[in-house]
């Protein structure tokens, strides 16, 4: 069994608290492998001259849950990992990643992920990665994940990309390249306060005819927390992609948002919204009449926007 702090964290991050009892998974603890399997359609093998891993879907394989936590416990690790993902044409499967820091002392704690996906013709993959931060020390947590995504025809990739609470800095950096019919959607949710700072790069690149992207980001700045969002869609032959961001801001917080679309197609069709304000008002009244606090009512409004 797992101590409470490790069972807690991953509880958060992946919605496991202890060593899963079947499917393939790979569990990271203060830099190093802690508990790692394969099976028959999901092969799991560490990297050679670098720290991370390998990913293998067999093609045509219908796969279930696949876990890829990192928690840090310790106050000054730096943990940097490669893991790249090989999803097999025609494959179907959920990967579940994310990292949670417990830092209870005065030095830094950052996980920096560096992640690669190819996905085979006509396969699916859903990939959801939360990040999370708790511990009363003073040392920043810090997390820096970069995803390359190369997706082949017909393939199709979900991404969920949130991150909860307690991270002080992130800098996330996203691509992707989508051929022939391939379709890409990334919904990004994110909620700073305090201090924290967050940054969020995505490009994709749609090259296939029929491909499609949609990229939704959310996010909620409190207090004095910064927030920049720069995401970019570039079409480049006869493609549909859609790029919207919206956030709340409260406070003294500062956001930019910079949607940016680019065409070298005359058939290629993109569209990007972006919107910042405040709380509404009028939904903020309504819970009040209901018996809500204004705390309560704030906290309501921003979990059914972050949902």
């Amino acid at each position: 069994m797992m101590d409470e702090l490790l069972s807690g964290l991953l509880r958060s991050i992946a919605d496991i608290d202890d060593i899963p009892t079947d499917g393939a998974y790979n569990i990271r603890k203060d830099g190093e492998g802690m508990a790692r399997r394969s099976t028959e359609t999901v092969q799991i093998t560490p990297k050679s001259g670098k720290p991370g891993i390998d990913v293998r879907v067999a093609p045509f394989s219908k796969a279930d849950r696949v876990h890829i936590p990192v928690v840090i416990t310790k106050t000054g690790v730096n943990d940097l990992v490669y893991n790249d993902f090989y999803i097999g044409e025609g494959a179907d499967v959920e990967i579940v990643a994310g990292c949670g820091i417990h830092n209870s002392g005065c030095e830094a704690s950052e996980h920096d992920g560096i992640h690669r996906f190819f996905v085979g013709k006509g396969a699916h993959v859903r990939y959801v990665e939360k990040h999370y931060g708790e511990g009363d020390g003073t040392g920043e947590r810090i997390l820096n994940p970069t995803t390359e995504v190369h997706l082949s025809e017909d393939a199709v990739c979900e991404m969920e990309m949130v991150q909860i609470k307690g991270v002080d800095s992130t800098l996330r950096e996203t691509t992707a390249d989508l051929e022939a019919g391939a379709k890409l959607v990334i919904l990004e949710r994110l909620m700073t306060h305090g201090a924290q700072t967050a940054r969020s790069n995505v490009e994709i690149r749609l090259n296939g005819a029929g491909s499609t992207a949609q990229i939704i980001s959310r996010s909620v700045a409190k207090d004095s927390s910064e927030q920049v969002f720069y995401p970019r869609a570039v079409g480049n032959a006869p493609c549909h992609a859609h790029v919207q961001c919206d956030s709340i801001i409260m406070d003294d917080a500062k956001i930019r948002s910079i949607p940016e679309i680019a065409a070298n197609h005359c058939d290629a069709q993109i569209i990007h919204e972006a919107a910042i304000g405040r709380i509404n008002n009028d939904q903020l009244t309504k819970l009040r009449t209901l018996g809500l606090t204004e705390s309560e009512a704030e906290a309501v409004i921003i979990e059914g926007f972050l949902k």
